[in-house]
């Protein structure tokens, strides 16, 4: 049988966990520092997941645990991923990863090929199955000239103050408010600040949703030759004054600031009141929203593709829609590589795996398969 592990056993990486343990196919071992998320992945998966206790800030710890393993899926936090990547590498191992790391994982693919690795990252809801369906799109396109993604994860029920609460790491969430925004338009390269250019757009099933820049294009801007190409976040109507009135006043701040007798940084003190508001409470449910648009040409004509997707908590499993929609598409990857579907060595992000003989239509397949369902139109 073979071995996959599993780095995190957090939010999202106990569904990933719980996921690869169901088919009866893998033996799982799922690592992580807190003892307390390994007992309820446990209890969640009823003891078919094997729990193992490991500080992945090591990579000697990286090492030790995926020792053995075919393949090694990640879900670690952001600043975890790229040290975490080079360990599974160097380890040997194939993986797939959802950590959204601030470094370009591309640069260790000569590591991985020198290796015999097949690594994909970035390979979650967004980005992840959002680059599946750019890459698929542009793929699909004589002349590609557009593609726009829009995507959020929030609460379904609206609460004041800030109508809003995180899905995945909140601090990754502050990432997202202050790191420039990557576009490209005319073929060009563009840096926008984050949290610009704000438009609403209504989506059926939820309303009117805005919109704002995020540096969500990633790799897109780099493997994709499409003249014109943004990622915006969703979040309910107001919140992008709100952010922006907190990061204008510096409690994003990293900066040490001196309060009296007391050293403090800003973002720390914002992170101790507002986070634990940010967070779900046990049931809470929450939504997950995204349209992907590609444009073009195609065989004379204009052409356009479009998948919309809106998924919501499963009252069944208690599972959050933001771990569902972005642990799905890391497991079903990681399948595929198990399996040799993916087999060619390197670090490739998701846009790249999808000119492969009917990979992007299994993806979809699995999803709807484990209830997330995705709307295709073209015209």
């Amino acid at each position: 049988m073979r071995k996959a592990v599993v780095l995190g056993s957090g939010m999202v990486g106990s569904i990933i966990a719980a996921d690869l343990a169901s088919s009866g196919t893998l033996e799982v071992v799922a690592a992580d520092r807190s003892e307390d998320a390994l007992t309820v992945l446990s209890q969640r998966t009823g003891g078919t997941v094997r729990c193992q206790r490991a500080d992945l800030s090591d990579p000697a710890e990286i090492a030790r645990v995926v020792e053995g393993a075919d393949i090694v899926l990640g879900a670690l936090a952001s600043r975890l991923g790229f040290a975490a990547l080079r360990a599974v590498i160097e380890a040997g191992k194939n993986y797939c990863d959802i950590s959204f790391m601030p470094e370009d994982a591309r640069t260790l693919s000569a590591l991985a090929r020198e290796k015999g690795v097949t690594a994909v990252v970035d390979c979650g809801v967004a980005p992840g199955l959002s680059h599946m369906m750019a890459g698929y799109g542009a793929s699909a396109m004589d002349e590609p000239e557009s593609i726009e993604i829009y995507v959020g994860g929030l609460p379904r029920e609206r609460r004041w103050p800030f109508e809003y609460k995180a899905g995945f790491a909140p601090s990754d969430v502050i990432e997202e408010y202050t790191r420039p925004a990557r576009l490209v338009r005319d073929g060009r390269e563009i840096v926008r600040e984050a949290l610009s250019d704000p438009q609403l757009i209504d989506f059926d099933g939820v309303g009117t949703l805005e919109a704002f820049n995020t540096d969500g294009l990633r790799s897109l801007v780099d493997t994709l030759e499409v003249p014109n190409m943004l990622e915006k976040t969703l979040r309910y109507p107001g919140h992008i004054e709100l952010m922006r009135a907190f990061r204008e006043t510096g409690l994003f701040s990293k900066e040490t600031l001196r309060v009296g007798e007391v050293e403090v940084r800003p973002l720390d003190l914002f992170s101790a009141l507002v986070f634990p508001q940010w967070s779900y409470e046990e049931g809470e449910e929450d939504l997950t929203v995204m349209r992907v648009s590609v444009e073009g040409m195609r065989e004379g004509s204009p052409s356009k593709l479009r998948w919309d997707l809106l998924d919501v908590y499963d009252q069944k499993t208690r599972a959050t829609s933001m771990s569902r929609t972005t642990a799905f598409p890391c497991a079903i990857v990681g399948r595929l590589i198990a399996e040799g579907r993916l087999a060619e060595p390197g670090v490739f992000a998701p846009e790249e795996i999808v000119t492969g003989e009917g990979i992007f239509d299994q993806v979809l397949a699995e999803l709807a398969a484990r209830g997330v369902q995705v709307r295709g139109r073209s015209s």
